[in-house]
C-alpha cells in the first residue's frame, strides 16, 4: 500500500469546530498571516480555504455575517465579484492555472460548510489535476501547504498593483 504523508494537515483536522463563525473570528482577528486572509476591501474579504480542493482554493465572503444571496446589498454584490476578478487574476500571477471553477453552495443541503455566512469559492484547475484517489479513497492530495501557498499568493500581490 502507497503512503501519502501531509503532516501539516494534522493541525487543521485536530481543531475543534466551535459554535463561532470561521470567517467573522478571521475579520476580526488581526492576525492575517495566520489566519491566511490575503486581501480586505471595504465590504468584502479573501482568505485560503483551511480543506481546499487544490492549490490555492481561495473564499472570498462579505465583512457582514449574512447567509444568504439575497440579503446581501448592492456593494457587497458589486465588491464579491470584483474580488472574484482580482483573486482569477491574482491565481493566474502565482500559479497560472488551465481554468477555474467558481461557485456559491447556499445551504448546508448544497454542500455548504458554513452556511450562515456567505462566500464564493474560487478553486484553480489543471489538465490532469484530479486522479482515482478522490474517487477511490475518499482522498484528496495537496500537494503544497497552506504557509507556500499564503507565501506565493503574498508574493504575486506584492508584485502586481492592477490585478484585474
Amino acid at each position: 500500500m502507497e503512503r501519502i504523508w501531509a503532516p501539516w494537515r494534522t493541525v487543521y483536522v485536530g481543531k475543534q469546530k466551535g459554535d463561532g463563525c470561521i470567517f467573522c473570528e478571521k475579520l476580526h482577528s488581526m492576525e492575517d498571516e495566520a489566519n491566511y486572509v490575503l486581501l480586505r476591501g471595504r465590504e468584502t474579504f479573501v482568505l485560503l480555504n483551511l480543506y481546499p480542493y487544490t492549490n490555492g482554493h481561495l473564499l472570498i465572503a462579505p465583512k457582514r455575517h449574512v447567509g444568504e444571496l439575497t440579503e446581501l446589498t448592492d456593494g457587497e454584490l458589486l465588491e464579491l465579484g470584483q474580488m472574484t476578478q482580482r483573486a482569477v487574476s491574482l491565481l493566474r500571477a502565482a500559479f497560472n492555472p488551465d481554468g477555474f471553477n467558481i461557485g456559491v453552495n447556499l445551504g448546508s443541503i448544497a454542500g455548504a460548510g458554513v452556511p450562515g455566512h456567505f462566500h464564493i469559492h474560487v478553486v484553480p484547475r489543471w489538465a490532469g489535476d484530479t486522479n482515482f484517489m478522490p474517487v477511490l479513497g475518499d482522498v484528496r492530495v495537496i500537494s503544497e501547504a497552506l504557509d507556500t501557498t499564503y507565501r506565493k499568493l503574498k508574493e504575486a500581490l506584492a508584485g502586481k498593483k492592477d490585478l484585474r
